[in-house]
């Protein structure tokens, strides 16, 4: 007598029923899978278990008689990892599909605004693919779906989003924030990227993911950080963030601390105010000017941001000088006065001693598209390495630029590491002498 074969099925992740509401608070892992926890799964376990234990002694097995055994089903879901998970940098496109060139920009939000427009893609079932752009000009993968629910003006990918963030911890993260996984060793594989909408549980082991994933945009329960490589995914939140005036984040774009003096602000100044003013004008839109968030000490960053929210305010010459003033201070503290309409991710770099500005290393790098690209490789055809550019330069970093950055950086007699093909601030300087 052949061993009786069982079926195996799989309860929806998002099962209402009072069993999987109850197994899905106290399991230690995720339901999914395998007699994933539902309760008429572990019934059928159950009476499986019995009988294969009544019919162990004298039966011979299901395949003794070549019946081919259940196919192996993952413990969890895994999410989908495609050959290229996404599609790299690209321009918005338009409603006749073609690209619209422009910079890309962090233009302030709340986080009731991200989650709303993640939620659109969600409702619709927006259909996963690494080429095609939605009616709205983003890449329907995850990066592009970031890139949409942060109301960016291009498609990032996870290789270059986080320049558009800033890092926090897990007990920092609320909803709009995102999940980042960048594989710089083989980004073709693993690498994924989502948006957090809030935790599900006062244990923070579970969260609500709004992704863009096979076959279409969900929002569902998922473990922190994610189903697989969680250790590898990183918090950030989105520069141009802005408070929402209906909710109680919105005291985060306010302060009662007042004006300390104009000596706490300026070259040299290191303190807590200097912190202070540039979470206020990340909130109010700038964003953009800070490669790392806001910090104790003053730098350009905070000069630029100021200036721009002083120029918002529409004043001009020394009432726009960057440098915060009672008046500035009180509009700020207060949430007053006009915010930042947009600040670019890629502000001018300062030139030293007639060499244009190092912008740093993550304009350079598989994947990133900027004009500085464009620039590092008329230098390096001027200085005798066009061989390396069949084409000519172009904005999309390359195989051509790398090589070209290589034979460079050995003709300075660097070997090793030192002659890797990124360009350094040392590369840079000597490249432009």
């Amino acid at each position: 007598m052949a061993a009786p074969v069982f079926e195996e099925f799989d309860p929806a992740t998002t099962c209402e029923c009072p069993g999987c509401v109850h197994w899905r608070r106290v399991s230690p892992s995720p339901l999914p899978g395998r007699f994933g926890g539902h309760p008429a799964a572990r019934g059928l376990l159950v009476v499986a278990a019995a009988t294969s234990a009544a019919l162990a002694a004298g039966a011979p097995t299901a395949a003794a008689h070549g019946t081919p055994p259940a196919p192996h089903r993952s413990a969890a879901p895994v999410d989908p990892e495609p050959e290229t998970p996404q599609g790299v940098k690209s321009p918005l496109h338009g409603p006749n599909g073609k690209p619209v060139q422009g910079p890309v920009t962090t233009p302030p939000i709340t986080r009731t605004q991200i989650i709303n427009r993640a939620k659109t893609w969600v409702t619709a079932k927006v259909p996963y693919s690494m080429s095609l752009y939605w009616t709205d000009g983003y890449r329907q993968d995850c990066s592009g779906y970031v890139s949409m629910a942060w109301g960016l003006t291009g498609n990032e990918w996870t290789g270059s989003l986080d320049q558009f963030g800033t890092k926090i911890t897990k007990d920092e993260l609320q909803p709009g924030d995102m999940l980042l996984f960048h594989n710089p060793d083989d980004p073709e594989k693993g690498s994924h990227v989502v948006l957090f909408g809030g935790w599900t549980d006062y244990t923070h082991t579970y969260y609500t993911v709004y992704e863009q994933t096979p076959p279409h945009a969900r929002s569902q329960a998922t473990p922190y950080a994610y189903w697989s490589n969680s250790a590898k995914y990183v918090p950030y939140r989105y520069k141009g963030l802005i408070a929402d005036p209906a909710t109680p984040g919105a005291q985060a774009a306010r302060t009662s601390v007042a004006y300390p003096g104009a000596a706490y602000f300026g070259p040299g100044a290191h303190n807590k105010y200097v912190t202070l003013l540039g979470q206020l004008l990340v909130a109010r839109g700038a964003g953009g000017y800070y490669a790392k968030g806001p910090g104790a000490a003053w730098g350009p960053s905070d000069q630029r941001a100021t200036q721009a929210f002083q120029r918002a305010q529409g004043w001009t010459g020394a009432a726009a000088d960057g440098l915060p003033g009672p008046r500035t201070w009180e509009l700020l503290a207060t949430g007053r006065g006009r915010n930042i309409k947009s600040a670019t991710t890629t502000p001018s770099a300062p030139a030293s001693h007639g060499v244009p500005g190092y912008p740093g290393k993550n304009f350079f790098r598989p994947g990133a598209a900027n004009d500085y690209i464009t620039r590092l490789g008329r230098q390096l055809v001027e200085k005798g390495y066009g061989r390396f550019y069949p084409g000519g330069p172009h904005p999309a970093w390359g195989e051509a630029d790398r090589r070209a950055v290589e034979a460079f950086q050995r003709a300075q007699g660097w070997r090793g590491g030192a002659a890797d093909g990124y360009p350094g601030p040392e590369t840079w300087r000597r490249l432009f002498l």
